[in-house]
């Protein structure tokens, strides 16, 4: 149909009105057609959305969530911006979440305003789901959202002590297979470099480093606490492992933005690496493939861990099938030129 045709703006019942009329069925089965978790037979689907398009009709969302008692919002709070993993993750998760017919609303924390914070700004616009990709959020603010009625899921991480949905990569199986790889490569003195003491995903990993080490004979690897999952303090925390007179052999950190800044702290000592030491991150952010860098890692399964968490968010707004469960999704070591077996 040509532009002549379609309705003006600002007529959204109307236009709605004239596709049921043209198509023989009710405005709620227009709207229906409009909603990918909604039952309407594929057939009439394809008709109201063909006829919609002829028609130059979108229909209003705030309107629509007032007749399905849905709001069809998905909420997404980061508390960490500046880390390179998560703007990666944010590109998927977002294109993912759009592709089943949600808006979704970013909400970022900063030094001023923490996780919990965005908790209560976010729950004003009524989201069916709240995806919750910061390092640290309180009990608190979890069970808040839920008394709301908006059920979350922690992404990369979880509240210990809540029944709160989380999909996460296998941090504790991460840490393990580090520790194989550097043992196996002859390394015997061991470091790790934590981030924010809190977080999950830093006392996992740490856990299940410093217990392989145990399993295999070795002595409890050094552990140096960042305090926060940077550059910058990786590279101090990396000078103050390397101004020991016992300094170790192989590093492991607990996020890949920490082994960068430890490479860096290398580099401005005049060493190399791996033929002085060894160095493993965690997460595989595309700058640990920067031939500068060329970071060995344990890459997280995002493209997996993206694809069910939106299927935890489908069960969450249709209520079908079996009660949404956590995930918990293995990763994998990928070698590059910061390790290498250690010659005595």
């Amino acid at each position: 149909m040509s532009k002549g045709n379609k309705m003006p703006n600002g007529t959204d019942k109307m236009v709605a009105k004239r596709v049921a009329e043209d198509l023989g069925v009710s405005i709620s089965t227009v709207s229906r057609a409009f909603s990918p978790t909604a039952v309407i037979a594929r057939e009439t689907r394809d008709r109201v959305l063909a006829r919609a398009k002829e028609l130059g009709y979108q229909p209003n969302p705030f309107a629509q969530s007032l007749i399905t008692q849905r709001s069809r919002i998905a909420g997404i709070i980061v508390s960490d911006i500046t880390n390179p993993f998560y703007p990666e993750v944010l590109t998927g998760m977002t294109e993912a979440l759009q592709n089943e017919g949600l808006n979704v609303m970013l909400f970022a924390g900063t030094s001023a305003r923490g996780a919990d914070d965005m908790v209560p700004l976010a729950l004003r616009y009524r989201p069916d789901v709240i995806v919750v990709m910061a390092a640290t959020i309180s009990s608190r603010a979890a069970v808040e959202a839920a008394e709301a009625g908006t059920r979350v899921i922690f992404f990369n991480r979880y509240v210990p002590g809540i029944a709160a949905l989380s999909v996460t990569c296998d941090n504790v199986l991460g840490g393990r297979q580090v520790a194989d790889h550097l043992i196996d490569l002859g390394h015997r003195h061991l470091a790790f470099v934590a981030g924010l003491l809190d977080a999950t995903t830093s006392v996992e990993r740490w856990r299940g480093f410093s217990e392989r080490c145990a399993e295999r004979g070795l002595p409890a690897p050094l552990k140096e606490d960042a305090g926060v999952f940077s550059h910058d303090t990786g590279y101090a925390a990396a000078l103050r492992l390397l101004s020991l007179k016992d300094r170790p052999d192989a590093i492991f950190c607990a996020n890949d933005i920490l082994a960068l800044g430890a490479l860096d702290a290398m580099a401005s000592l005049g060493l190399q690496v791996p033929r002085d030491l060894s160095v493993v991150g965690f997460d595989d952010i595309s700058m640990a493939t920067w031939p500068s860098y060329s970071l060995t890692t344990y890459r997280q399964p995002v493209r997996r861990m993206i694809a069910a968490t939106i299927e935890l968010t489908r069960q969450i707004i249709t209520g079908d099938g079996e009660p949404p469960q956590s995930r918990c999704i293995a990763g994998h070591l990928v070698e590059r030129n910061t390790t290498r077996k250690r010659h005595e």
